[in-house]
């Protein structure tokens, strides 16, 4: 808060007449605009379209014989006095279409007696017509720090003790530093309600509070459309082998969730054939880590108006950093900001976009792009700095292929001892992770249609019926292969 006020005191002292603050939080703006006020024993006043101008504090009593609910009566009254009061109008965003309103507001800024009155907009959101926005300045509060945050989590904790009986909250605290770092990013309010959505049910703060609080948090900034939120992320357990990839998030994972803001990892880009386990490994690293999975949607950025599409990318990219830390999954990137794509240059202005969120972020959101055809991609985006590395994907070869089978064959309760692996990964040459699920999936619909048990026959003949996509697209799998050997880090 002192911050704060420190930040709109240098504002006012500069003279601006007009000032923009963006804030969910009402109350604890014109808190910190009661205190300036006091401080500098300044007269203000306050607007809403429901109780109209009001008088705060000390000042000069409203004397006007019109109704000043309506807004531009209002402003009318403001433009006429000649003290350096604050008048803050909540809420007048759903006015700004009016052109008389705008040219109120234009005058008040350009206004060049001295004194004359400050006028202060407070909204949740404010976009400024283009003939305001050099005319105003914008500031915003400060999100809270984790020492706030967790000072928060300790206050509703003793809140809740006193409201049953002195019994004190359960946690530990590795788990309190993750609740900690999972808010931040939302406003003092918000963290409040989270946390005591945390305590309240059991007393309690646990690991398995985390995914509830990452569901709420995500809920709580409305991320719906182009960004989903992915309940269920994968154990590396689930996945077949890409042993360097594992390694190297193994080695990285301290450096990502820790509190040293040097050098934290920036993401990678798994490029690959189909099937081969690329979706399934981006889940796995929010899993691994512990953190909330965004997956973003480009078939839901792209919009038929001209700048929309951009603007949505940087809504997006901007909830993902208020997510953080969190990973953020962008699937097949190649189909966002492919070279050749003849959408009179769309694809171009989300790639500069995106390159320019790459670059400058300072969030902890590790970016995991998949590709199936990488060799679409403009080289811009996939050099390091951008990103840490790139991985290709390959086929898996006979042990990996082994684990995969014991994986898929485990998760559906068939009993391991009844399958000969080695039998089942040399049948299955060629084909990639997915469609060795496939195939387990055909023998247990067909063992079953037979009601017979399902047997190591089951699984060989859903082998022998399948073409695998090696085969199938055999010269662009290899053209693949070749691009990517001298030119990625192979996953496994």
């Amino acid at each position: 808060m002192k911050n704060d006020i420190h930040d709109l005191g240098l504002m006012l002292d500069s003279r601006t007449r007009l000032i923009v603050i963006e804030s969910w939080e009402e109350l604890r703006v014109l808190e910190a605009i009661a205190t300036l006020a006091v401080k500098r024993s300044q007269s203000w006043y306050t607007w809403n379209q429901v109780e109209g101008l009001q008088r705060l504090g000390f000042g000069t009593a409203i004397d006007a014989a019109e109704d000043l609910t309506d807004p531009e009566q209002a402003l009318e009254y403001i433009r006429r006095q000649r003290e350096p009061a604050l008048f803050v109008f909540c809420d007048l965003h759903p006015f700004m279409s009016s052109p008389r309103l705008v040219r109120l507001l234009k005058m008040i800024a350009m206004e060049p007696a001295d004194p004359a009155p400050t006028l202060l907009l407070v909204s949740h959101e404010l976009p400024l017509p283009p003939e305001l926005r050099r005319l105003a300045a914008r500031i915003s509060l400060s999100m809270p720090s984790d020492e706030q945050l967790a000072a928060i989590i300790r206050e509703e904790a003793a809140r809740w003790t006193e409201r049953n009986q002195g019994r004190r909250v359960r946690t530990d605290s590795r788990t309190l530093e993750q609740v900690v770092r999972n808010l931040r990013g939302v406003t003092h309010e918000e963290a409040r309600l989270l946390a005591r959505k945390l305590i309240v049910d059991d007393g309690a703060i646990t690991q398995e509070d985390l995914p509830v609080l990452n569901r709420a948090k995500f809920s709580l900034l409305d991320m719906q459309g182009v960004l989903s939120f992915e309940q269920d992320t994968a154990r590396f357990a689930d996945v077949g082998g890409l042993a360097q990839f594992k390694r190297w998030l193994a080695d990285r994972q301290a450096a990502f969730t820790g509190s040293s803001a040097a050098d934290i990892p920036k993401g990678v880009l798994l490029a690959g054939v189909q099937g081969s386990g690329k979706s399934l490994a981006a889940r796995a690293v929010a899993g691994l880590w512990g953190l909330p999975l965004l997956r973003m949607d480009f078939g839901a950025l792209y919009d038929k108006y001209i700048g929309e599409t951009e603007k949505n990318l940087r809504e997006a990219l901007a909830m993902a950093d208020a997510m953080a830390p969190c990973v953020l999954w962008i699937d097949e990137i190649e189909k966002g900001v492919a070279q050749e794509s003849a959408d009179q240059g769309v694809s171009r202005r989300v790639l500069g976009t995106l390159l320019t969120w790459m670059a400058e972020r300072k969030s902890r959101v590790f970016l995991v792009a998949t590709a199936n055809n990488v060799m679409q991609l403009p080289p811009e985006l996939i050099r390091k700095g951008r990103l840490d590395e790139l991985f290709f994907v390959d086929l898996p070869d006979a042990r990996v292929r082994e684990d995969i089978f014991r994986i898929h064959l485990g998760s559906r309760e068939l009993p391991i001892e009844r399958f000969d692996l080695v039998t089942l990964a040399a049948a299955s040459d060629g084909f990639a992770g997915a469609e060795i699920e496939q195939a387990v999936v055909s023998a247990v619909y067909s063992a079953a249609a037979r009601q017979e048990e399902v047997g190591l026959g089951h699984v060989l003949g859903a082998l022998n019926d399948t073409s695998p996509l090696s085969v199938v697209m055999a010269e662009r799998i290899q053209a693949l292969r070749d691009w990517a050997r001298h030119r990625a880090v192979m996953a496994d």
